[in-house]
């Protein structure tokens, strides 16, 4: 159902969820009213037209003011703003939970459907809350046995009613949020590999260049540790400095993406930290066999190359 709404500093036009429910809905989703007060029964029974916002509908249409007691219309019917919903974030299925406005079922039936159209025993769906003791198995099972009896359905017959578990439902997208975590970690491994190649690469390239270098220092009495330990800090210091200029694209990606895509962007500093140690370690990894190298060679051979 979509709903236009207005308010007195200027009309604000907006397509959005609207949905009926009754007073016991908000204890089934357990969903508080953080400002205003509470849909009750009354509201119901006298098919009253009042409506409580989700926060996003109220950011949209109100901004930071305070909406309770304003005046808005859904579908041409005025409406008073009665309270204001806490925030609860996306659906496990991606929807915005914010983004709705609840009015009383009757309400909806009378206003929208019409009561020559609406049957008042009809509901979209029905949201249960378990007990805490209550096993979710048994109760689905006669939940499903309710149905089929109020439904009338014969032995054989496929059911006309979908009942469903959001337990069941957070742990698919937990276990498709897992699939997917594997599958960038095996991409970023083998980036990191091809990156710890190359680091490597340049590394024996620079010992190749700096022989003689490397061949005076040892003559003039430094240690082959030394010059291992010299090595492994260029290449822990190239690296990092490639980890930094990373994390800094991916920030800045990050951030204009969810700009232009409105979608909310957390940058976990710990995060970009543990990036970019890793990014150093893989350095020190991949560059010990060129600074290992570099310190094996021996004084006078390293001195007589051109």
């Amino acid at each position: 159902m979509w709903c236009s709404s207005a308010r007195r500093c200027g009309e604000i036009v907006r397509k959005s969820r609207v949905r009926g429910v009754t007073p016991e809905y908000f204890s089934a989703r357990e969903w508080r009213v953080i400002a205003g007060q509470e849909m009750t029964p009354e509201d119901n029974k006298r098919v009253a037209n009042v409506v409580l916002l989700g926060t996003t509908m109220r950011e949209k249409l109100f901004g930071r003011a305070d909406p309770v007691g304003a005046a808005i219309r859904i579908r041409d019917v005025p409406f008073t703003v009665i309270g204001l919903l806490e925030r609860k974030g996306q659906s496990v299925w991606g929807d915005d939970q914010d983004d709705v406005a609840l009015v009383p079922l009757k309400t909806v039936r009378r206003q929208f459907i019409g009561t020559s159209r609406a049957n008042p025993t009809f509901v979209h769906s029905i949201t249960v809350k378990f007990a805490d003791w209550a096993s979710a198995e048994d109760t689905m099972a006669a939940i499903r046995n309710l149905l089929w009896q109020r439904h009338r359905l014969r032995t054989g017959q496929e059911d006309s009613f979908v009942v469903s578990n959001l337990a069941e439902a957070a742990n698919v997208e937990g276990s498709t949020t897992r699939v997917v975590s594997l599958l960038l970690s095996a991409v970023a491994s083998i980036s990191l590999v091809v990156g710890g190649i190359g680091i490597m690469n340049i590394m024996l390239v620079t010992v190749t260049e700096r022989v003689r270098e490397i061949g005076l220092r040892l003559a003039v009495g430094a240690r082959r540790r030394d010059i291992l330990a010299q090595f492994l800090v260029e290449a822990a210091t190239l690296a990092l400095l490639g980890g930094i200029l990373g994390a800094a694209i991916g920030i800045a990606a990050a951030i204009a993406v969810g700009s232009i895509a409105q979608w909310p962007v957390i940058i976990d500093l710990s995060a970009v930290l543990l990036a970019i140690g890793f990014a150093a370690a893989v350095g020190v990894s991949f560059g010990y066999y060129p600074a290992r190298k570099a310190a094996r060679l021996q004084p006078i051979e390293a001195l007589r190359t051109e």
